[in-house]
């Protein structure tokens, strides 16, 4: 009898240490990562460009069909020349966030910064468009003799409360923050080929310096599928420092937009709910003062 009811304790102990464990691990796979729950998000699409060859292909209308279709309900863009980010603006206000790229005429991502009267060009668009930000522009290396230039376009985002966009490593950042240190500046392709190491580090030195991760997510994401560890450390200790892009700079990426969006979510379906949130949509409603609701997708 003893024995008996020895094994009915023994077996009721593992039964309720067995049912413990299980919601355990249910509780703690929940708090872990969002999951499929990710496709109901609404995105922020922090890195566009409507460049002039896609006006023809993707008028307005198309654009924002794929911005439906990816359930993106806001965009920051810019292009090159800017009269194609005025046009996607003026088509969907409620939708476009603009900023103010240098690139038009002979000025391309090589030689803006040379390019005569380029401070004039840029005081002028800015003066007549609602832009939030100057970029993305390329800084390629630090330039000595492009320095005064840089330190004129810094006064003037900081005068004006707006963001710097910027596709460079890590020594153009440290450039820019040298120059005026309250600058906010966005970081494109999180450093593009900067490991993550320098990511983070970078994050640490500058409290201002945010990113988007498009072209990341090969480098987020492992052949597996799984969440690189590095990128997880630096992604889960700045979650207030990063949003999603696609960066449309070629038709091709128009072509796969839907595709780009869905791989977005892919890696931050790997989140817990709150990160996953701020990645998406609440960092950037918090850098631009917008709400970005699902109630967007579908309107202008």
């Amino acid at each position: 009898m003893r024995n008996f009811c020895r094994a009915l304790i023994s077996g009721a102990m593992v039964f309720a240490l067995s049912m413990t464990m299980s919601f355990s691990n249910t509780a703690d796979g929940s708090e872990k990562h969002i999951g499929k729950a990710v496709e109901t998000l609404p995105l922020f699409d922090a890195h566009i460009h409507y460049k002039e060859p896609a006006w023809g292909p993707y008028p307005p209308a198309t654009v924002l069909q794929l911005m439906d279709k990816s359930g993106v309900a806001m965009a920051l863009v810019s292009s090159t020349p800017d009269e194609g980010t005025i046009k996607l603006w003026k088509y969907a206000p409620s939708r476009i966030v603009p900023e103010l790229r240098p690139y038009h005429g002979e000025a391309g991502s090589s030689n803006w910064t040379k390019a005569p009267d380029m401070f004039d060009y840029l005081m002028k668009r800015l003066n007549t468009y609602p832009h939030e930000g100057i970029g993305e522009f390329h800084l390629h290396s630090v330039d000595p003799s492009d320095e005064a230039l840089l330190a004129k376009i810094a006064e003037l985002a900081k005068s004006k409360n707006l963001y710097i966009h910027v596709h460079s490593g890590k020594e153009p950042v440290d450039l820019l923050f040298s120059l005026e240190p309250e600058l906010k500046i966005i970081w494109a392709h999180a450093g593009m080929s900067e490991p993550a190491e320098t990511v983070e580090t970078m994050m640490a030195t500058y409290e201002t310096l945010y990113a988007d991760t498009s072209y990341r997510e090969g480098d987020i994401l492992t052949p597996d599928g799984t969440i690189d560890p590095a990128w997880r450390r630096v992604l889960e200790r700045f979650p207030d420092r990063f949003m999603v892009g696609s960066d449309t700079w070629v038709n091709e990426q128009w072509d796969s937009y839907q595709e780009i969006m869905a791989e977005n979510r892919k890696w931050l379906g790997q989140f817990p709910r709150p990160i996953a949130e701020k990645f998406a949509y609440k960092n950037a409603e918090r850098l631009f003062g917008r709400k970005v609701e699902n109630r967007l997708i579908g309107k202008r």
